[in-house]
């Protein structure tokens, strides 16, 4: 067998990928139920950082690890360097506002939140029904986000309470 034949087997056949209607491909992502997330760093001069992400995930129990995301063009990107500290807090229903709040572009996101700092210096927020205490692992860029990897550091969860939950654009609540 030749080299050229050998090459014309490995090849990967070209695949026409048709234009996407990023609307309604949002729109398709919108049927996945997510919780709500808030996280929480320290940016650039020591400034408090506040995220509001539902692209949350476990990833690992051994070692401990999460996974989210964050979009490239977010002031906020560079609070997520390599090594950094940050916190997950896993919303309540009853935080809808404060996500909203955190979700929009804002000088100072943190008027009026209650917060504690964890021992790393970064805010645990008040009411959430857990907390991850994290340090960034690695991160990759991936389309127009950056994924972050984060090592579990130290947790803590409160048993009551309902989760605040992503659904076709908007809050939703859970049933029974």
């Amino acid at each position: 067998m030749t080299a050229s034949n050998t090459q014309s087997i490995n090849a990967t056949p070209a695949v026409e990928v048709p234009l996407i209607d990023t609307r309604e491909l949002r729109n398709t992502f919108g049927m996945f139920a997510t919780g709500v997330t808030a996280i929480t760093a320290r940016g650039e001069n020591d400034q408090l950082v506040g995220i509001t992400a539902n692209s949350f995930s476990s990833l690992s129990l051994d070692p401990a690890l999460i996974l989210w995301s964050l979009v490239l063009t977010s002031p906020s990107v560079s609070a997520f360097d390599e090594g950094k500290y940050f916190n997950v807090n896993i919303l309540s229903q009853r935080q809808g506002d404060l996500a909203m709040q955190l979700a929009t572009r804002s000088e100072d996101k943190f008027s009026g939140v209650q917060y504690r700092l964890s021992s790393t210096g970064v805010p645990l927020l008040e009411d959430a029904l857990a907390t991850l205490q994290c340090q960034v692992e690695f991160t990759r860029v991936a389309g127009d986000h950056l994924l972050i990897v984060g090592r579990v550091l130290d947790f803590d969860r409160v048993d009551e309470g309902e989760p605040l939950v992503f659904y076709r654009g908007g809050f939703k609540q859970l049933c029974d």
